[in-house]
């Protein structure tokens, strides 16, 4: 745990480690929107394919 802390500790005093963290954050909320929008649309995915594949 004081190892995390530490670590914790210098990436917010070093400046790199800033930028760091923005990267991380910005990735991670890409991530949530993109599962967001797969979440939303794969119903309509998944129902307009069983409707193709009943119409086969």
């Amino acid at each position: 745990m004081l190892k995390a802390k530490n670590l914790l500790v210098k990436l917010v005093k070093d400046e790199q480690g800033g930028e760091v963290l923005e990267y991380a954050l910005i990735a991670g909320l890409i991530v949530v929107a993109a599962i967001a929008v797969i979440g939303a649309v794969g119903g309509k995915v998944l129902a307009r394919w069983n409707s193709l594949n009943r119409s086969m």
